[in-house]
C-alpha cells in the first residue's frame, strides 16, 4: 500500500480514495470490488508503528525477496531498496497537505469577516490555486518540481499573514483561529531566509524566500480538518 502511494505521488487521503474507488488499487491489494477501504489516518499510524519498531527494513526485505524469486527484480539491479526514503516521500506530501488546507482554511475565514479586505489584500491567482481542497491538487511529481511547489505555498502563505499583521490591516484579523492557526503552522513547517543567501534571487522580490521544511518530523499544529 505504501509502495503504491509512493509509485503514484499521493497523500494519505487521496491514497485512501484510490482503495475505494480504483479498481486496479483493489486488484493489487486483493481486495473485493465492494471492499468500503478505510480512513487515511490508518496510514499514518501504520508507518509509525513500523518507525517504532524498527521494522520497516524487515518490511522492504520481505518484500525484495518475494520480487526476486518472481523473477521481477534482477540481480545488482538498479532498483531503490531504502524504505527510509519512502517514508520520507510520503510524509513530506503529508506535510505539504495539511499546509494547503491549513492556508485554505485561513482565506477563507477571512472571507467569511471581511470579503473586501481579503479581495484587495491578496493575489488573484490564489483563487484558482486554494479553490479545491487539498487533496484534489495536484502536487508535481518530481522532488524538485514538488520542492518549488511548496515553497510557493510558503511564500503565499507569508504574504498572507505579512497582510494580516500589517499596520493598516485590523488588529482583530490576527484573533481569528484560523489565522492564528496558519501561523502556528507555518512557524513549524517553512522558515524565511536572507534573499542574498539563495541563488539568482530576484531583485526587488517582496518576501525573502520561503524554505519548504517538509521533510522533518510531524508539526505539532492541528490541521484544520
Amino acid at each position: 500500500m505504501i509502495l503504491l502511494q509512493f509509485a503514484e505521488n499521493l497523500s494519505d487521503r487521496r491514497a485512501a480514495n484510490a482503495v475505494r474507488s480504483r479498481i486496479d488499487w483493489k486488484y493489487l491489494l486483493g481486495l473485493e470490488l465492494t471492499d468500503p477501504g478505510f480512513d487515511a489516518s490508518v496510514l499514518s499510524e501504520f508507518r509509525n508503528r513500523l518507525v517504532a519498531g524498527g521494522a520497516e527494513e524487515q518490511l522492504l526485505d520481505t518484500l525484495l525477496m518475494l520480487c526476486r524469486e518472481l523473477k521481477l527484480l534482477r540481480a545488482r539491479g538498479r532498483q531503490r531498496t531504502n524504505s527510509t526514503r519512502v517514508l520520507g516521500a510520503v510524509r513530506a506530501l503529508n506535510r505539504l497537505e495539511r499546509a494547503i488546507e491549513t492556508l485554505r482554511a485561513a482565506l477563507n475565514a477571512l472571507a467569511s469577516a471581511t470579503a473586501d479586505w481579503l479581495r484587495a489584500h491578496t493575489d488573484p491567482a490564489w483563487v484558482e490555486r486554494y479553490a479545491p481542497r487539498a487533496e484534489e491538487s495536484h502536487v508535481p511529481q518530481g522532488e524538485t518540481a514538488r520542492h518549488a511547489y511548496a515553497e510557493q505555498v510558503g511564500r503565499d502563505g507569508h504574504a498572507l499573514l505579512a497582510s494580516v499583521t500589517g499596520r493598516e490591516a485590523p488588529a482583530w484579523l490576527r484573533e481569528i483561529p484560523a489565522v492564528e492557526l496558519l501561523r502556528r503552522v507555518w512557524l513549524q513547517t517553512f522558515c524565511l531566509i536572507p534573499a542574498d543567501a539563495v541563488p539568482n534571487h530576484r531583485p526587488g522580490f517582496p518576501l525573502r524566500p520561503s524554505h519548504w521544511c517538509g521533510g522533518g518530523r510531524k508539526p505539532r499544529a492541528s490541521p484544520p480538518h
